[in-house]
């Protein structure tokens, strides 16, 4: 009866799975893997449930169902695989232990960790010197702006968090699954190489503690002796020796065993909780007795500390006036009558006190900032002093010098990573008790407390600290101690070993949970070259992904400034923060259904304003920074979407796609669009065999080069038969649309209509194709290829079906002819023309429709033609001139030329063809009458054609039987009707399918006369046997349909002047002529067509829409 998640997960993401092999999210409802055949028929036993018998296979029983989800395992990656695998090294045992169930509450679970991560360095490192920099109010503003920040991103974070289960994954997987794969993968990434970088962070902090504060003596690059730049590149240098001598210790401590570090981190912890304490005793202590802290200064300026023994220029020793060491810094010998630094003689030596007590009133002087550029003497407010503006500055390395030029946007973005850390409790989501409880109230009390402590500690800081003590970065004028330190009780000791201590804990956080977040990307396969990062050691140890994390964490260690790192992982951590907010945001808007969050103090204006807090941030700390992280995201994003594995997670973003669809329908349901705005909409109509395999993909490659208009695209078929009992043959032409629709680079839908009637479901798919106003406006069809077979016909029927519906339904056609020999999208035509032949106006599609085509690469080299046909009383010229300014507002490079067609005689040749073309008509039209009928209807056209013939030339038919015939005409009826019997025969009447050698018939000159005699011989030559027919079955040409001959008279001549012109024309573009409108005349229209297209190569026949679809007008 159990229906076990953890066989659940196996069965769908294991490796004996289909798809890319990754583990798939577990679910425990309906289709299921886990459960065995034996299990899912017991769960049906008993007479109760008789009545779903049938539906055992898909549907699981509801005690089935609440049983999974009572044991539901959202255990964090790796942790399922280690547990196995150790016991699994133990060897098989009776019993084995069960998994342990998360056990952390909200305290140990999501608070303590979430106060850890999110106070570190900078608090100890920078908070002094940003309060001594910015002011007190400029510092409350920024640590105000910060913390609102990630207040309301806890909150959009905890109302996604509280919406479902969670599984291991944290905040990579709230945003994925709620923006999509894209989406999630750009700030997966971004969040990955922000908590990089942190590490990056904490161990240039950790090195600097050690270097400055404990044991500057350790130093393998001396700092003493050395000034300005040199002085600052030692220390860099040290930074990167030492900074990647710890890299490396770390990255072994957590390739080891993640398991030290999470014993450690209490530890770590409490070290952090004490020197936070410290500081507040400090304060206290301050207001009861101060401690003394001297601070020297040389009129208004800050001494170095190491530049002086005593804080006098001379002192009395035994009634006699001794010099000081600060004297020989600044004079040139021990002498009273020495020579001495100009600013030295005008100004007095003086001592404060750098912690005057939180009594002293010295937050007024502190209120406001002071920002300073790089190597700018710290001095003193309100101390005036004697200086000659004009003289420079020397002996300025016996003064503290501002080692940064310094400004608002600098400090926020110094102290932005300060109040990171927020996601701690989320990504240990598979480790709680109650997630959905423990992450809102934990992480928003985290967030409380380490709001209150930064706070407070700007207002403390102001109100206890001398101001040229809090600019003092490195403690230079305080004996090089920790300025926060100076301000701890008991011992500055406690604030220098606890920063420490932290700094590495938080370090050795970040490299054990960045390549845990990389595993988890690259598991999911959305980013295809990152998969390699998905395999690590057998116990889920992510080996490979620690790798390339310490890798990069080596860059932000060999930049080795703290002030320069830290708006780095600022930029990646905000645009994490960001995209959580516009998920919250989004989901709240679209009013999904499954949107239910358990946590209800939310709102989308709160996740909005977070948003928008976070993208000013990002600008404010560093616009360039802001663009190369939005850039790295932006390349993310489109890489996915283009070579990413297609996941559906029923993102928010697929949300805003249906809303955004929706209300594009509606908008474009209020009226049919401008001209121009017109672009071809088209619905291609393929067939597919027996195999559900498509017949003519070219047209798909047609459609391709013409979607310049970047219009819709719709690929349908029809299969024949039920819905019910082919389905499935529907899917596999569904399957085979969609994969030649990719290989042919077609953007658009696909669409199988099942029906019992082929054409029926052709004409289903016109009339429904599209929704609401996005409908096609062109259908596409290839031209019936051997529709003069007589097992053809019925396609050539369905094919003029087509053409009348189009019509009637006002949309444009588009019929390739031998669509075979049509370029495929790899081709490239390196010179050409397409040739527009523009006898009726259609609304200009055979205008828009070469423009379409030349925009493509395999059209770009032809040039285009237009050419237009003038009757006997039009001015040719007129007309040239006139078609040449009409191109020129279309904006429509081309050649123009009008060709003249004057009136001539109808040509024998012509009636004989038009004779041939109504017998075929009649002769097919028999194939659905009976034996004897048609031997009756065939007997009676052959008696009837000749007794005509012998009334016109009874002495020529007589010549002509005796001579070249020697068969008697009573036979010809029995051959027709042994043609009509075969199936396999093709027409002895189609003048266009030669089947034989040429060899002369005798008397067919006597036929025509005029320009056709040539080619009505060359026919007929072709194909001796039908020419002996025509001959001998020369009609009366007065009883022939005149409207027939005058049709065929005209397609003859046009196909005379347009294979004269375009015969080697990579593509003519031709008006098709509308369709009979009674369907007697079918036969007919097709001969037509074949007439007028004959001996071009790649023909495209062109029907307007009833519409215009270009303009001259902007």
């Amino acid at each position: 009866m159990l229906n076990n998640i953890t066989d659940c997960e196996e069965g769908e993401g294991g490796p004996n799975s289909q798809g890319d092999g990754n583990p798939k999210e577990s679910s425990p409802f309906i289709n299921s893997s886990a459960a065995s055949d034996a299990e899912k028929s017991q769960q049906y036993d008993g007479k109760n449930m008789a009545l779903f018998e049938e539906e055992m296979d898909t549907s699981p029983m509801v005690s089935s169902l609440l049983s999974s989800l009572a044991n539901y395992s959202n255990l964090p990656t790796g942790s399922k695989e280690h547990e196995e695998e150790e016991y699994n090294e133990e060897g098989a045992r009776p019993s084995k232990k069960p998994v342990k169930a998360p056990q952390l509450g909200t305290l140990m679970g999501v608070y303590l960790p979430c106060i850890q991560n999110i106070f570190g360095v900078i608090l100890f490192l920078r908070m002094t010197w940003m309060v001594g920099v910015g002011g007190v109010l400029g510092s409350f503003i920024i640590v105000f702006m910060c913390c609102s920040t990630t207040m309301l991103t806890a909150i959009s974070m905890s109302a996604i968090a509280t919406n479902g289960v969670v599984p291991a994954g944290g905040s990579y997987y709230m945003i994925s699954r709620s923006l999509g794969p894209e989406f999630g993968g750009a700030v997966g990434i971004c969040f990955y190489l922000g908590t990089t970088f942190a590490g990056a962070m904490y161990i240039l902090g950790c090195i600097e503690i050690l270097l400055i504060y404990i044991i500057p003596q350790a130093a393998i690059f001396q700092i003493e002796g050395l000034e300005g730049p040199e002085a600052e590149a030692a220390l860099l240098n040290n930074m990167r020796v030492y900074g990647t001598i710890v890299l490396s210790f770390m990255s072994l401590v957590v390739f080891v065993g993640v398991k030290y570090v999470n014993k450690l981190a209490l530890v770590f912890l409490a070290c952090v909780i004490l020197s936070i304490l410290s500081v507040y005793a400090g304060v206290i202590k301050t207001a009861i007795d101060p401690p003394v802290f001297p601070v020297c200064l040389l009129g208004n300026r800050t001494l170095l500390s190491k530049g002086y023994d005593v804080c006098a220029k001379v002192i009395e020793i035994d009634n006699e006036t001794v010099t000081t060491k600060l004297w020989m810094s600044f004079c040139d010998s021990e002498s009273l009558n020495a020579t001495c630094d100009e600013y030295f003689i005008n100004n007095n030596v003086t001592e404060i006190q750098g912690i005057p007590g939180v009594m002293s009133g010295i937050l007024a002087e502190n209120l406001f900032g002071n920002y300073l550029e790089k190597g700018v003497i710290l001095e003193k407010r309100g101390l005036v002093s004697d200086v000659d503006p004009d003289s420079p500055t020397t002996s300025s390395n016996r003064y503290v010098l501002a080692d940064i030029s310094s400004f608002f946007t600098l400090l926020v973005g110094i102290y932005f990573p300060s109040v990171t850390g927020i996601m701690a409790g989320s990504n240990r989501s598979g480790d709680l008790r109650d997630a959905q409880k423990s992450i809102p109230i934990g992480t928003i009390a985290a967030i409380t407390t380490t709001s209150t402590v930064y706070i407070s500690s700007v207002v403390l800081f102001g109100a206890c600290i001398e101001g040229v003590v809090l600019r003092d970065k490195f403690g230079e004028g305080v004996s090089g101690n920790l300025v926060i330190g100076t301000l701890a009780w008991p011992s500055p000791w406690v604030i220098v070993i606890g920063s420490f201590f932290s700094t590495c804990g938080a370090g050795l956080q970040s490299l054990t949970g960045a390549p845990r977040l990389l595993q988890a990307i690259s598991r999911d396969g959305i980013i295809p070259f990152l998969r390699v990062f998905g395999h690590g050691k057998e116990n889920g140890e992510p080996t490979w992904a620690l790798l390339l994390t310490v890798s990069i964490c080596e860059i932000g260690i060999l930049i080795a400034s703290l002030d320069s790192v830290a708006p780095i992982l600022s930029m990646f951590f905000l645009m994490c923060y960001m995209f959580v907010n516009l998920a919250c945001a989004l989901q709240t808007l679209l009013r999904t259904p499954n949107w239910r969050p358990r946590f209800k103090f939310y709102h989308w204006a709160l996740s909005f304003l977070g948003m928008s807090l976070c993208l000013s941030l990002m600008f404010i700390c560093s616009w360039y920074y802001a663009i190369i992280a939005m850039g790295i995201a932006t390349c993310i994003y489109k890489y996915i979407e283009f070579r990413g594995a297609e996941k559906e997670w029923g993102d928010g973003i697929r949300g805003i796609s249906l809303s955004a669809a929706r209300f594009a329908l509606m908008r474009l349901e209020e009226g049919p669009p401008h001209t121009k705005n017109w672009r071809p909409q088209i619905l291609v109509l393929l067939s597919v065999d027996a195999e559900q395999n498509v017949e003519q993909p070219r047209l798909l490659s047609l459609a391709n080069q013409l979607k310049a208009g970047k219009g819709l695209t719709i690929v349908g078929t029809a299969v024949h038969g039920t819905f019910l009992d082919n389905h499935t043959e529907a899917q596999r032409a569904d399957q085979s649309l969609r994969k030649l629709m990719e290989t042919e680079k077609v953007k658009g839908f696909s669409q199988v209509v099942i029906s019992s009637n082929l054409r029926d479901g052709t004409s289903h798919l016109i009339q429904l194709g599209g929704l609401g106003g996005l409908k096609h406006n062109t259908v596409m069809v290839s031209w019936p290829r051997n529709w003069k077979q007589p097992e053809f016909h019925q396609q050539f029927r369905n094919f003029i079906e087509v053409v009348r519906e189009t019509t009637v339904a006002s949309l444009a056609l588009l019929v390739p002819k031998n669509i075979s020999s049509y370029p495929s999208n790899g081709e490239r035509f390196t010179e050409g023309h397409i040739d527009v032949w523009w006898i009726v106006h259609d609304g200009g599609m055979l205008m828009l429709l070469p423009f379409l085509l030349r925009q493509h690469k395999v059209w770009r080299k032809c040039k285009m033609r237009i050419f237009t046909v003038a009757q006997m009383d039009d001015n040719s010229i007129q007309m040239k001139k006139d078609l040449i300014t009409f191109l020129y507002h279309l904006r429509i490079e081309a050649e123009v030329e009008v060709v003249e067609m004057l009136e001539g005689d109808i040509s024998a040749y012509t009636y004989e063809k038009t004779l041939v073309m109504e017998q075929r008509s009649q002769i097919l039209k028999q194939m659905h009458l009976t034996k004897n009928e048609k031997e009756r209807e065939i007997q009676s056209i052959t008696d009837s054609s000749r007794g005509s013939i012998r009334r016109k030339h009874p002495s020529k038919l007589r010549s002509q039987h005796s001579t070249e015939e020697g068969t008697s005409l009573a036979e010809k009826p029995e051959e027709e009707v042994q043609l009509i019997h075969s199936k396999n025969a093709s027409t002895p009447t189609s003048p266009t399918s030669p089947t034989s050698p040429m060899s002369p018939a005798g008397g067919a000159a006597t036929w025509t006369d005029n320009k056709g005699a040539d080619k009505g011989r060359n026919i007929l030559a072709a194909n001796p046997e039908s020419g002996r027919d025509l001959f001998n079955m020369k009609p009366e040409w007065e009883h022939l349909n005149q409207t027939d001959v005058r049709r065929m008279h005209t397609a003859m001549r046009l196909n005379e002047v347009i294979t004269k012109k375009s015969k080697e024309a990579k593509l003519v573009l031709l008006n098709m002529p509308g369709p009979p409108k009674n369907r007697v005349g079918n036969e007919n229209y097709m001969e037509f067509l074949e007439v007028l297209t004959e001996g071009l190569n790649r023909v495209l026949l062109v029907r307007g829409g009833g519409r215009e679809v270009i303009t001259i007008y902007s």
